[in-house]
């Protein structure tokens, strides 16, 4: 088995060139409000579907406002957009669907965050399929740049796939939801992979009980070293 490495933000590059991005989701599933079973209010972060239009859906428009809902109005929700993804993708609370939508300025990286959204250039991404990296998919964004001959950028998708391992979860966090599937982690301080669900056919996805969480192979960050595209920090994480 490989290396993995946690990739983030690299913010002292971000600053220096000085872009900025703003923008949102064009569709959410509806935050929940009051699980029937652990009484939480939430969303999640990190479960993104660019690739999803809802635009034909008739109860399109309420997944624009995404205001939370109660359980039985969240479910009746999720199971009408369930078909247009693939089997057995989770779809927790605020999960994102369609273009993000926003405006953008200045200078960016070649990769470039909007919290956990991962944008890259065009050209940086061509250059990465080239080089081998595999099944890296872009999808447009709908970004209204203020310059004129503005960089296209495209939003990485990145399925939840591998977990992390129990031993960097503390004792006390209690088990996911089994009704709603919140799990109240806070990120661990040393996180460690857990090698049996580790994916084999991709070189950048999210971790699966962790979605805010980006990981790439060694495949992908040494293709973004070699090709010299910045904006992004590789740490690597043990494996058990």
């Amino acid at each position: 088995m490989g290396r993995f490495f946690w990739v983030d933000e690299d913010r002292e590059v971000a600053a220096k060139h000085g872009g900025e991005v703003h923008g949102v989701r064009k569709w959410k599933l509806p935050g929940l409000m009051g699980c029937p079973t652990c009484g939480a209010t939430w969303a999640g972060v990190g479960h993104f579907h660019p690739e999803v239009d809802l635009s034909h859906l008739p109860e399109g428009r309420e997944l624009e406002r995404a205001r939370p809902e109660p359980f039985q109005e969240f479910v009746r929700l999720r199971e009408l957009v369930r078909p247009l993804v693939a089997p057995n993708m989770e779809l927790p609370p605020g999960t994102g669907f369609g273009p993000f939508v926003g405006s953008a300025s200045g200078r960016l990286p070649a990769f470039a965050w909007v919290i956990s959204v991962l944008l890259v250039h065009r050209e940086a991404l061509v250059s990465l399929q080239a080089d081998g990296v595999r099944n890296l998919s872009g999808h447009p964004t709908a970004l209204k740049f203020r310059q004129k001959s503005p960089p296209e950028l495209l939003e990485l998708q990145m399925s939840p796939q591998g977990r992390l391992h129990p031993d960097c979860i503390p004792a006390d966090v209690p088990s996911p939801c089994p009704t709603c599937g919140r799990f109240g982690l806070s990120r661990p301080e040393e996180p460690v992979l857990e090698a049996a669900a580790l994916p084999t056919e991709v070189d950048l996805f999210r971790v699966g009980n962790f979605a805010t969480m980006v990981i790439g192979t060694e495949r992908f960050r040494d293709s973004v070293l070699r090709l010299d595209l910045d904006g992004l920090t590789f740490r690597e994480l043990p494996i058990r």
